[in-house]
């Protein structure tokens, strides 16, 4: 089956995403695969373990990723693959520390990519975007990030979030969703305010057979 692809742009400034449905041809196969991975604690950003993969994983799908890259973001040339693994969230909403109580971004660079692909198989989750209230920000770049990390302090000095994964804040609005679905990746500048959906229905576990298992992968499309 052939993957299926829907771009567009979203919120006010227009940032476009891709997301391509029966993206892998064999995703039962990376599925399975990650049962044997060596999965450890990721860093202090992310709420749950991860494991390495070589950018062979993916290697079936380079037409697919080159074609997304060129028509959405201009890239013409084969990007660099700088990071990609397993990723598993497992931290309980009691103990994440406070970014990972809010939106984040991945990196300010506006040729850095993201994709996430989803291997699990719940109704519910996905990403989630926002735009910062106090500054307006959809995206952060090197100009923007004083003014949006010196009003942040000051509002989550004054109301803090709640130990809970980012969802309905008072400090941010959502202004697109992708759903999570089986086979589903998702592709967004790395400078875009998001976060995972994850839900009181969310299985916190660091196993692959049964927690939120997705791959993320990070590219350098500059």
């Amino acid at each position: 089956m052939s993957a299926r692809v829907v771009a567009r742009r979203i919120g006010r400034e227009r940032e476009p995403i891709a997301i391509a449905d029966d993206f892998h041809p064999e995703p039962a196969a990376l599925r399975t695969s990650a049962h044997a991975a060596r999965f450890a604690p990721a860093d202090r950003h992310y709420p749950g373990v991860r494991a390495p993969l070589g950018p062979e994983t993916l290697l079936p799908v380079r037409e697919l990723i080159a074609a997304i890259f060129a028509e959405l973001f201009g890239r013409r040339q084969t990007a660099d693959v700088l990071d990609i693994g397993f990723s598993i969230v497992a931290t309980p909403p009691a103990r994440l520390s406070l970014v990972q109580r809010l939106p984040h971004v991945d990196a300010v660079e506006p040729g850095r990519i993201a994709m996430v692909l989803y291997l699990f198989d719940e109704a519910e989750g996905g990403t989630a975007f926002y735009r910062h209230r106090a500054t307006g920000f959809e995206t952060l770049d090197p100009e923007r990030s004083p003014a949006y990390f010196e009003a942040l302090k000051v509002e989550v000095a004054r109301d803090a979030p709640p130990a809970a994964y980012p969802g309905s804040l008072p400090q941010y609005e959502v202004v697109d969703r992708v759903p999570a679905r089986f086979n589903r990746a998702v592709f967004y500048r790395s400078r875009l305010l998001h976060s995972g959906i994850v839900t009181p229905a969310t299985p916190l576990v660091a196993d692959p057979r049964a927690g939120r298992l997705t791959i993320t992968g990070f590219f350098d499309a500059s």
